[in-house]
């Protein structure tokens, strides 16, 4: 009886296909991830004000299906082999690789109104062109406006 089902894996070839590097790069530009002013100086008062330890700020993802994802921040003290950085002057944030996918060409604001303040994630599918949920009714729009409509 002939031997099915070995895996052979291909051969390592020493060249790169072109357009595609072999190195993880762990840069982020604000093409990428924009942060607003009025939200780079609000996270950098957070970062100054904190008693812990605290190096940068790691915006992190969760969630999914029908509902979407949820957004996030938290402190951190340090940086993965996976996290992409951004760096302003006295300001990094980290995303790992996943979560880049699911941010990029989205924009982090801060706002404050009569009696509210809070960090908003702007544009959040801007490059994907998705909505992150169903689309059924009160589905989210991907522009920062809230969800969809109902007729």
């Amino acid at each position: 009886m002939e031997n099915v089902g070995i895996y052979t894996p291909p051969e390592k070839k020493d060249d790169i296909v072109a357009g595609i590097s072999d190195t993880f790069l762990a840069d982020l530009t604000t093409e990428d991830l924009e942060v607003t002013g009025s939200a780079q100086t609000k996270l950098n008062e957070i970062i100054t004000e904190s008693d812990d330890d605290v190096s940068a700020i790691r915006i992190y993802i969760g969630g999914g299906g029908c509902g979407g994802m949820s957004y996030g921040m938290t402190f951190t003290d340090q940086q993965t082999e996976f996290d992409t950085v951004l760096s302003f002057d006295k300001l990094k944030i980290f995303v790992d690789v996943v979560a880049i996918n699911y941010l990029r060409g989205a924009q982090i604001d801060y706002i404050q109104e009569a009696g509210r303040e809070r960090f908003v994630f702007n544009n959040v599918f801007a490059i994907t062109g998705g909505s992150g949920a169903c689309g059924g009714c009160g589905a989210a729009s991907g522009d920062g406006g809230g969800g969809g409509g109902c007729a």
